[in-house]
């Protein structure tokens, strides 16, 4: 089953609580019943309904952050999340109430923070999520930005790490590549190769998955594997590695 059956169908049954579980009880069509559960289905998909309804819920939020809520946000949201065509409008009646509510996203950024406080790998990728919708029209405006910073904040992120987040996603080809890599100018060559390596490791798909991120995002996962190894590699170029 996807994370948006798991999601429509059954995610009442749950022990999300807090917003993002008040959310999600509005929406869900019926409690989960646990006797069919199906062998696809991890043995706690708590994490992954988290990450999922949090990127509903703060994506909407952001929506509307300008003031205007595009067409072309609501399209980018259904495309990279991998909507199945039978799913787009159950899926969209979560996004559509999320950008209702009378809930702040403070509480929902607080509560998924909390989720994945161990895991901030996970936590960047939602972040980067959120910055494939607000450039969804073609301009991130400053107050998306400053919803973005504030989110980036919650989640413990420093102003240098969401300097960094904010170019790799919506910066231009020309990026400093140690920007991306999040290192200093002068470290050395053994120093770079062991920090690239752990960059992959740590936002390698698989990683990501079995910490909790959904398998209908690996979208976003597979972009920044491929920031970083072009970030690596243009320095390798650049001081002779080979």
């Amino acid at each position: 089953m996807s994370i948006w059956g798991k999601l429509i169908g059954g995610a009442a049954g749950f022990a999300l609580g807090g917003p993002l579980g008040a959310l999600l009880g509005a929406i869900a069509g019926h409690v989960y019943d646990s006797s069919k559960k199906t062998a696809d289905e991890t043995d706690d998909p708590t994490k992954q309904i988290g990450f999922t309804i949090a990127v509903i819920a703060l994506g909407a939020k952001l929506a509307k952050a300008d003031g205007v809520v595009s067409e072309k946000e609501i399209r980018a949201f259904r495309t990279v999340f991998k909507v199945a065509p039978e799913e787009v409008n159950n899926v969209a009646k979560v996004f559509n109430l999320a950008r209702r509510s009378v809930e702040g996203y403070e509480p929902y950024a607080k509560q998924v923070a909390g989720m994945f406080a161990n895991n901030p790998s996970v936590l960047e990728k939602l972040l980067g999520c959120l910055f494939f919708i607000a450039q969804a029209d073609g301009n991130v405006s400053n107050a998306e930005i400053d919803y973005l910073r504030n989110v980036s904040k919650i989640f413990g992120f420093s102003e240098k790490d969401f300097s960094r987040i904010r170019a790799e996603n919506i910066g231009a080809d020309s990026l400093d590549p140690y920007t991306i890599l999040g290192i200093s100018y002068n470290i050395d060559n053994n120093e770079l190769k062991s920090a690239y390596r752990k960059l992959i490791r740590e936002h390698h798909p698989d990683t990501l998955i079995a910490q909790g991120m959904p398998e209908e995002f690996i979208e976003i996962a597979n972009n920044k594997v491929a920031a970083i190894n072009a970030a690596y590699d243009k320095i390798c170029t650049d001081r002779g590695i080979k």
